[in-house]
């Protein structure tokens, strides 16, 4: 498609329409993000995905006309209803925001002001502040699926789940009725029954109310059931691009069908296989096609030169020489679903657990974990997932109850525990800022965490940059600073952090949730191999049932803090006795479903 296609798409409708665009470093050094276009129809959704750095944050906020610290926009065009943004004042920019182009962030404390009530920050949302009515903030929480309305309004945002926080920071973004919505991850919060119920309301919103939205995922299977479009991002370009049918099941670049091959499926326990190596350094680009380095088809001219723009059919372009040469796989099923290891005796044991926030949200939980075996925590948002995994920590102390580590008791709080009992329980966070110190290096951090709680023992730059390596981080990432990282560059960064310690047993909190699904599959790969070398043992918590089915021994479910559900993965799973359960295997996305069902509707054609 020309330019001049695009110009009669912009004349032709309102909703986004991008052209050329071109960001770079501060100093014009370095191209983060160029040559990108895309136009969204109102009332139609375009799915943004690639791996964590290739640039699709980076393109989405542009929407905005807005740059990250340290890059700027250089060239393009970024149109929203027919308002050219690159164009127009400071004062101009404000009245668009948040009222013509709203945003949806990854971290919802990112939206959310943590001094005022929901119902001061919702209310500030809508056009109209007559409009600020309890029925109508009511029927915002209902719409995403919040109960008990009055009470969330009048609360804090700390005293919700991040769940729950997410939902308000979506309720907002709707609340203006806006043109356009940039939405980045906006549902790596939620469990599987909000995030569908969640995803209908965003489709239903974008029609009922015109709405074009950009959806940057790295969570393929949402985009399948989503997007009418989508446009796979690699080192800062479009790679390929089409309609959802076009793009995830024919999948023609070898990217793309690498990403797909990492996808996990809920119904069966698959070997997911990461992509090996990492995206070049926008600095350091090769002359040729970005992606050589790690592609099994890459041939000289691939090096040499950068390939051109083919149309495999119409609306599908793919920027690939040997495009389509490759036979498309699914993962194989595991031979054996899970590691068959005897029963060892518990190496954590609770009983008798109940814990308080103000209101008890734990009752009476009862668990064993064994040694080299990985036992996953499952449930909707605020059943009481993270603070079960934050009392066998010693995050929150306001519990009673037992909890023994090789049959030794642990006293409630971290910092009444022994050095040698925080160095064998490691927590892993959803937030990986809350885990990295923003002024040290990446590894500095592992370097104070090692020394810690090894004690005496030294911790070598060698043994750091293999922890590093080991999340599938490069070894310059020991230099940087947790800003100067991607999302899932962070949370890979804390990972690394919490295995430098040798743990015994590493709690992981939705630890997958803000990471792309190829780096998915290699934390996945890592964790089975340190529980076949080290018998090391995981309590992970997680929302994604597809990736549980593909890690965990073991799992329980939980509903309003009791467990209502527990043993092995595949016996839950595939034959499941509590409605609690057979929900959340219901609710779970899929991704061949998802491009069944699936309505196609006239959109825009995509544009590279």
């Amino acid at each position: 498609m020309t330019m001049s296609d695009v110009n009669s798409t912009v004349q032709a409708h309102a909703g986004i329409v991008v052209e050329d665009l071109q960001v770079v470093t501060a100093q014009g050094a370095a191209p983060i993000v160029r040559g990108i276009s895309f136009a969204v129809t109102p009332g139609s959704i375009l799915g943004l995905v690639g791996e964590s750095g290739s640039g699709k944050t980076t393109a989405g906020l542009a929407l905005l006309a807005h740059a990250r610290p340290g890059l700027k926009i250089a060239a393009g065009r970024v149109s929203i209803g027919g308002v050219s943004m690159l164009n127009l004042s400071a004062r101009e920019l404000r009245t668009m925001r948040g009222r013509e182009i709203t945003y949806v962030p990854q971290d919802p404390a990112t939206a959310l002001h943590p001094g005022l009530r929901l119902r001061t920050q919702l209310a500030e949302c809508l056009r109209n502040p007559a409009d600020a009515t309890d029925e109508r903030l009511h029927r915002l929480l209902e719409d995403v699926g919040l109960p008990d309305p009055a009470r969330i309004l009048s609360a804090f945002p700390h005293e919700l789940s991040g769940g729950q926080q997410q939902r308000i920071a979506i309720a907002m973004a709707f609340a203006p009725q806006p043109q356009a919505i940039l939405m980045d991850e906006p549902t790596t919060a939620l469990d599987v029954t909000t995030q569908t119920r969640v995803l209908h309301l965003v489709r239903a919103m974008a029609q009922q109310h015109r709405t074009a939205i950009v959806y940057v995922s790295h969570d393929l299977a949402v985009v399948a059931a989503l997007a009418d479009q989508v446009a796979v991002m690699y080192a800062g370009e479009i790679v390929e691009a089409g309609t959802a049918a076009q793009v995830l099941e024919r999948r023609l670049h070898p990217y793309t069908g690498a990403l797909l091959r990492a996808v996990p499926d809920p119904d069966q326990a698959l070997v997911l296989k990461g992509l090996s190596g990492h995206a070049p350094d926008p600095a350091h680009r090769p002359p040729g096609c970005a992606f050589a380095a790690r592609c099994d088809l890459a041939e000289d001219a691939c090096r040499l030169a950068p390939p051109a723009d083919l149309v495999a059919e119409p609306g599908h372009v793919v920027r690939c020489r040997r495009m389509g040469q490759t036979a498309i796989s699914r993962p194989q099923a595991m031979a054996q679903p899970i590691l068959s290891q005897p029963q060892a005796a518990p190496l954590l044991t609770l009983s008798g657990l109940g814990a308080w926030h103000g209101r008890q949200v734990l009752h009476d939980i009862a668990i064993d974990i064994a040694g080299g075996r990985c036992t996953a925590v499952v449930g909707e948002s605020g059943s009481g997932k993270t603070t079960l995994a934050r009392c066998i920590a010693g995050l929150h102390a306001h519990w009673t109850g037992d909890i023994r580590l090789n049959g030794a008791p642990l006293r409630p709080s971290a910092g009444q525990r022994s050095r040698e009992q925080l160095r064998r329980i490691q927590y892993v966070f959803q937030n990986p800022y809350a885990s990295l110190n923003p002024r040290q290096t990446i590894g500095q951090s592992l370097l104070v965490a090692g020394r810690h709680l090894r004690g005496s023992k030294a911790i070598s730059r060698s043994e750091i940059l293999a922890a590093l390596a080991s999340v599938g981080l490069p070894h310059r990432a020991a230099d940087a600073f947790p800003g100067q990282l991607s999302g899932g560059q962070r949370q890979r960064a804390a990972i690394a952090r919490g295995l430098i310690c040798q743990p015994d047993l590493l709690v992981c909190d939705e630890i997958t949730s803000a990471l792309d699904v190829s780096i998915q599959a290699t934390i996945v790969e890592l964790l089975l191999r340190l529980q076949q070398q080290r018998g090391l043992s995981m309590l992970f918590v997680a929302h994604n049932i597809g990736l549980v089915r593909s890690i965990a021994q073991d799992i329980i479910v939980l509903q309003a803090g009791r467990i209502v559900e527990s043993g092995p993965t595949q016996v839950v799973l595939s034959a499941p006795k509590a409605k609690e359960t057979a929900r959340l295997m219901q609710d779970a996305p899929r991704f061949a479903a998802g491009l069944q069902v699936a309505p196609a509707r006239h959109i825009a054609p995509m544009v590279v």
